[in-house]
């Protein structure tokens, strides 16, 4: 297992040598969305409008971050369970997403989508969510307010502590007897 520190900036050209298992620090930008947002996202896509943020090359976050409280940027951040974004991120992919950031394992077809498209899935820890938002330097609001914590939201992260739970070659951490 590798630790590597990450940006968002050049993401893509540096996610062929990542392992599933490996650890990363992850700094640059990142966009929370969890279910409500990721269907009015495709919404937008289906409408043949632009969507609030460029998909090629991005990282979503799946997750709800709580109120900001004390002077921070954000309140609690933790993952939601990636599957529920399932059924969504096989086109985000096609698209040019290249990460994804969540919590427990994915369905067949997105492990194919990441393959596909060279991308990484990241877990982060669940339950460490106010761990997690010492971790976020800024977040704004950038698309659907009235999704309160569920709204996508732009934030700049600084070594996010996160590790490897799909590889861009489709090898996983939830994996028990076989290799893709």
């Amino acid at each position: 297992m590798n630790a590597f520190s990450l940006h968002t900036d050049n993401l893509k050209n540096t996610l062929q040598p990542l392992c599933a298992g490996d650890r990363v620090l992850l700094s640059g930008t990142v966009f929370t969305a969890r279910d409500a947002a990721h269907k009015r996202l495709f919404e937008i896509l289906d409408s043949g409008f632009t969507p609030p943020f460029d998909i090629q090359n991005c990282v979503i976050y799946y997750a709800g971050p709580t109120p900001a409280k004390n002077g921070m940027p954000i309140g609690s951040c933790g993952p939601t369970t990636s599957s529920r974004m399932d059924a969504f991120s096989p086109r985000l992919l096609r698209l040019g997403m290249c990460a994804m950031i969540g919590k427990g394992d994915l369905s067949e077809p997105v492990v194919q989508a990441i393959k596909e498209n060279r991308a990484v899935y990241f877990c982060a820890v669940g339950g460490a969510g106010a761990l997690l938002a010492k971790h976020i330097t800024a977040a704004r609001e950038i698309a659907f307010p009235e999704l309160g914590c569920e709204s996508i939201k732009r934030m700049t992260v600084s070594d996010l502590p996160l590790f490897v739970g799909t590889d861009s070659r489709g090898n996983s951490i939830f994996d028990r007897h076989e290799t893709r």
